[in-house]
């Protein structure tokens, strides 16, 4: 379907990230009262828990009142994929280790949580060993088991039963896919996976088959989290998982609302990491983002759970009255345009330059909400939390220059390279509920259409991703040449990003994020490197090498590296955002006043 009647929508998108632009330039430079927010306290300042805590606290006590206009897609630590859920996981499950609390880089760093220390790794990277710290519980008082935690992480095996979450962890240890899970199990313990180890119960030893450098990351995941087995209740278990963190659930209630309360079998002096400071978590879902946002306004409601930023309606009322209440984080997350490699004319690299070359980047920024809301001009693929990114320095196709203009000459010299001089006709996938994603195909749409590529613009039903776009037969079929998505760390390392949008070992027919069906062996055998490294130097290295190599193909269109408009109350104590959850609050050092 071809989108008509684009020039107001644009309009639109530009006079708001323009409002934007000006009241945050306000902020910015300290005309007003940056602290003033129409209520008595006051709010912290603009940009006060961005990298940094904004209102340290140790006082407990009170309800932490979280607002959402997404439920996760599941609760169960294995099947979760979202990243605001991973984030909320931290308060009922816990990990041999976890993310550091701390602001901005500093949370990437791994710390230890039920063990009583990082790993002891072996010389040759391939075997990780860890000790049980004493007095780790679950709900109802019985300790924590090396079995338990060995237990959690074989559910990735289930598939057929658990689908949905990460699933590094079954990669890496039986890359060859000879254990069949814990439901298939025919041992009697049913904990048959024999790249762990459970000598007693408070040792746990995996045994790599390969040594991968970036293991640790793996599990500091939730779904790296103990479940134990008495307890799981299999595709049911995301209703009401068996805590072993400081809250239990209490009820919950899907796409309605989710309470959180104390569990009272959790002792502070096992735990490192978390304070539990609220008595109590609330979580009550939305409809619609624009009356969310007026409840969050309003101080019924603490943050945002998906910590997807303002809507513009929202955006624009916090800052001309409340922008002592608001952080503008860089997401972690980049936005862009990919070109499968199977649709042609995208199977020759000169015809995807082409695309990027005609790009009018400035047009882009602004259709994704402008500097501010959207995000500076993405030069790259590689987000600023992954260790390797170089940010705008690294700028091959001119992105930035003439102020983000699209650069004609080049586009046509492209065209003519790839045999279209008089350029080509696509089409651009697009999911229907991301009016965003739309105003950017819209804009794209424009600019090439000045440098002669033709572009219809098909909206799908972005809840279908996984069949529609993540099936590069249906890609093919529909001849699908750009599709435009985003992608953020599982974990803030080159492996968390980039594996599965540019390995070849990660294109699947179904649920497929490699889109550009990249099939290069020089990738691939960085990404081979990276994980044998175990210098964090040298894997700094080749995370900026292999990012370099994507780019010099010409397979993505990078939009914006991008930012958000986050909204913390003013009862928030210990608000910081992390790099380790893509520049979200970290929810379990959050208290109320």
């Amino acid at each position: 379907m071809t989108t008509q009647r684009t020039t107001g929508r644009r309009k639109q998108a530009v006079a708001a990230a323009a409002v934007v632009a000006a009241l945050l330039s306000t902020a910015a430079c300290g005309g007003g009262d940056d602290n003033s927010d129409g209520k008595k306290g006051g709010a912290a300042g603009f940009n006060a828990g961005n990298n940094k805590v904004a209102n340290a606290s140790t006082k407990t006590g009170g309800t932490l009142k979280f607002a959402s206009a997404q439920d996760a897609d599941s609760w169960d630590t294995t099947r979760g994929y979202y990243g605001f859920a991973w984030n909320f996981m931290r308060y009922y499950s816990r990990q041999l280790v976890t993310g550091a609390t701390a602001p901005g880089a500093g949370g990437t760093k791994v710390t230890p949580d039920l063990a009583t220390s990082t790993a002891k790794v072996s010389d040759d990277g391939k075997t990780y060993t860890y000790t049980l710290r004493e007095g780790v519980t679950w709900e109802d008082g019985k300790p924590i088991t090396s079995k338990d935690i060995k237990y959690g992480i074989e559910r990735q095996w289930a598939q057929d039963v658990l689908s949905g979450g990460p699933v590094y962890a079954k990669d890496i240890l039986d890359p060859k896919g000879e254990y069949k899970g814990p439901y298939k199990d025919k041992s009697k313990d049913k904990l048959g996976l024999k790249a762990i180890e459970t000598p007693d119960d408070k040792t746990i030893v995996f045994k790599l088959p390969a040594a991968n450098s970036d293991f640790e990351e793996i599990l500091a995941m939730t779904s790296s989290s103990p479940v134990r087995q008495d307890k799981d209740t299999k595709s049911k278990y995301g209703l009401h998982p068996f805590s072993s963190g400081p809250y239990k659930f209490e009820s919950y209630t899907p796409n309605k609302s989710l309470t959180l309360v104390r569990n009272t079998e959790w002792k502070q002096a096992s735990d490192p990491v978390r304070k539990a400071l609220p008595d109590k978590v609330t979580v009550n879902f939305f409809t619609n983002a624009n009356d969310l946002d007026s409840r969050l306004i309003k101080g019924d409601y603490d943050l945002d759970m998906t910590q997807t930023g303002l809507s513009p309606q929202g955006r624009t009322t916090a800052l001309k009255q409340h922008k002592g209440n608001l952080d503008n984080p860089v997401s972690g997350y980049v936005r862009y345009a990919v070109f499968p490699q199977t649709v042609a004319p995208f199977d020759n690299e000169h015809c995807r330059k082409a695309v990027i070359y005609g790009a009018d980047h400035k047009s882009l920024q602004t259709a994704r909400g402008g500097p501010v809301a959207g995000g500076d001009i993405g030069t790259n693929m590689l987000p600023p939390s992954v260790p390797g990114a170089e940010g705008q320095k690294y700028d091959p196709y001119g992105a930035t220059q003439n102020d983000g203009a699209a650069n004609v000459a080049k586009a046509k010299e492209e065209l003519k390279a790839c045999g279209k001089p008089s350029g080509f006709k696509t089409t651009i996938a697009v999911r229907n509920n991301k009016p965003v994603e739309v105003a950017t195909a819209e804009s794209l749409q424009a600019s090439l259409k000045k440098v002669g590529i033709t572009v219809d613009i098909d909206q799908y039903d972005g809840a279908q991703t996984a069949g529609i776009i993540g099936s590069p037969s249906n890609v093919k079929k529909k001849g699908y040449g750009i599709i435009i998505m985003g992608w953020g760390p599982d974990f803030p390392t080159i492996q968390g990003y980039g594996l599965p949008l540019w390995d070849s070992k990660y294109i699947l027919d179904s649920g497929n994020n490699n889109f550009a069906m990249i099939k290069d062996k020089t990738i691939d055998g960085l990404f081979d490197s990276y994980a044998k490294e175990l210098d964090a130097a040298k894997k700094v290295q080749l995370s900026t090498e292999i990012n370099h190599k994507v780019m010099e193909g010409g397979y993505y269109l990078p939009f914006v590296f991008e930012k958000f408009i986050n909204w913390r109350s003013n009862r928030l104590t210990n608000v910081y955002t992390t790099d380790n959850y893509s520049g979200q609050y970290d929810f379990i050092s959050l208290g109320v006043k």
